[in-house]
Parts: C-alpha cells; sequence; structure tokens
C-alpha cells in the first residue's frame, strides 16, 4: 500500500475499528461498586463525604448541614499506551496482521477502571479515606464512637459492598476519557527520523474511596460465619445522631483463589453439612484479579 494520506487515513479508521472492538466486548465491575464523577481540573474534593446529613422531621429551625470541602483531594493522574509500526510494513501490505494489537489496545483501556478501582480497594487496608482512617478501619469515629468495618487476619481478602445508593463505596473520577491519536504525516520527526508511524491512546482519571460505610474488608478465611458477621456489621451501621443508615449488602468482591469459596457460600443450595444455605443469593459475586494483592 502506498503511504499517501488518503491510505493512512484509511489505515487509522481500520485501527480505529479494531480498537472500539476490544473496548466494546471486554467486560469490566467497576460501574457496579463505584460512582463516575466528572473532572474539569487536576483533582476534585470529596471532603463533604464526612458531613452528608440524613433527612429529619422538620421541629423549629431547619439544622444546616455545612459540605465541608477539605480532607480528601483525589488528583487526577495521566495513562497513555502506545506502539509503533514500520513504515515498510504498511508500503508491503504487512498491516493487517497488526489489528489484534490495536483490539488488545482498546481491551487494555476498557481494563483501566476495573484495575484502578479494584487495586485500590484491596488497598483499602492500609491506605486513608475521606475521615482520616484507613478505608478499612476499626476506628472510624462516628457520634464520638469507634465503628469497624474489617475483619483482621491473614487470609486473602474479600470485599462485601453495598452498591445500591447513589453515593457508592468507590470512586471512578474522569478527567479526560482516553482518545486514539497517530504520528504519521511524511514531516513527522518519528517517521522521518525513524521511518515508523506511532499510535496511542491518552486519557487522565483516577480511583477514589466515596463512603466506607458501604464497604467491608476481612482476611479472615471466607465461610458462612464470617460473612455473616460482616453483613451484620454493615446493616448496623449508624450516622452520628444514631439512626440506622440502611446499609445492605450486594455484591461480594473477591480474588480468583478464592471463587470456590464465594460460589458455595453465594449459589449453593446446601450448606457443608448437607443443611440449608441461608446465604444463597444475598449478594452478586465479583471475581477479579485486582484484588489479589
Amino acid at each position: 500500500m502506498d503511504a499517501t494520506a488518503p491510505n493512512l487515513n484509511g489505515l487509522f479508521k481500520a485501527f480505529s475499528v479494531a480498537f472500539n472492538k476490544g473496548l466494546k466486548e471486554t467486560t469490566n465491575h467497576y460501574t457496579k461498586v463505584a460512582m463516575t464523577v466528572p473532572s474539569s481540573g487536576a483533582s476534585n474534593n470529596y471532603g463533604w463525604l464526612k458531613d452528608l446529613p440524613g433527612i429529619r422531621e422538620w421541629i423549629g429551625d431547619r439544622i444546616i448541614h455545612d459540605l465541608s470541602l477539605s480532607h480528601y483531594v483525589v488528583e487526577n493522574r495521566l495513562y497513555e499506551e502506545t506502539v509503533s509500526v514500520r513504515r515498510t510494513q504498511i508500503e508491503d501490505d504487512q498491516y493487517g496482521v497488526f489489528s489484534p494489537i490495536f483490539e488488545k489496545m482498546g481491551s487494555d483501556t476498557a481494563r483501566h477502571p476495573d484495575k484502578m478501582v479494584f487495586e485500590l480497594l484491596a488497598s483499602g487496608f492500609s491506605t486513608k479515606c475521606f475521615d482520616g482512617q484507613y478505608f478499612f478501619d476499626a476506628d472510624h469515629e462516628v457520634g464520638g464512637e469507634s465503628v469497624s468495618n474489617v475483619q483482621t487476619g491473614d487470609q486473602p481478602a474479600w470485599f462485601l459492598l453495598d452498591c445500591s445508593q447513589s453515593i457508592k463505596p468507590m470512586v471512578w473520577q474522569e478527567r479526560l476519557p482516553f482518545s486514539m491519536a497517530r504520528i504519521d504525516g511524511e514531516n513527522e520527526q518519528q517517521v522521518f527520523f525513524n521511518d515508523r508511524y506511532v499510535y496511542g491512546v491518552r486519557g487522565r482519571s483516577n480511583a477514589g474511596y466515596g463512603l466506607w460505610q458501604l464497604a467491608f474488608g476481612s482476611k479472615l478465611a471466607l465461610t458462612p460465619a464470617n460473612y455473616a458477621a460482616a453483613r451484620a456489621a454493615m446493616t448496623g451501621f449508624r450516622n452520628d445522631s444514631g439512626r440506622p443508615l440502611g446499609v445492605t449488602p450486594t455484591h461480594l468482591v473477591v480474588p480468583p483463589s478464592l471463587e470456590s469459596a464465594a460460589r458455595r457460600l453465594l449459589l449453593s443450595e446446601f450448606g457443608v453439612g448437607g443443611e440449608t444455605n441461608e446465604w444463597k443469593g444475598t449478594a452478586e459475586l465479583i471475581i477479579t484479579p485486582w484484588v489479589a494483592l
């Protein structure tokens, strides 16, 4: 194929089709556990999460809750993936072999939010959230008392989440969605000096924590007893005034090493001893390698 501008435009369109195919056909889970928040600057501030009020009976004057802008900032980060193609391969009509590469680039782009969100979830035992405590911590302060959303141990971690509310346990913050670009002009430096065409994607985004009250992290064995204790803790969470938050766990997130135990817990009709499995269907199962830290 002659490396003319029209031909190169057509080639870029073909590579874009392959990229979009990988983008659309890749399954991800981050939308289930994270609220997508647009960003218009270098960062977003989520300090207001600690001041969310609840509905109360209006007796006397309104109680004004100050949505403070402090404490928890998520800065956008810049990401890219870039490949180059020899000009001679285009001239010799070998460009067809590159479609799978661009399809994989699309898959990588689609998986990127999952990687960011679930890796951050797994880091919650040692990473702070909006209240200054670790996301999974035994000392979250509520109404002057310490509240725990963690089970400590030395087993592979699993996570119970309430994803039924408008504010979710995690945040996916998007400044600029990924877009594809190219360097294939005859007088471009990369083409002139290296005889290569360059294609890549670029995006700005980051993951953050939402409400810790909507998440529970455990490093104990994934057993019915430990699962039941985690659910009981979450459904018992209250706000600063002592009112129930109405937390209802909806999703269980596990690494591949816990897939078998999780399926027995959530999908089996019967327990290990042949008794009826009371926990069947109580949560949607998410299996992801990104929490296997």
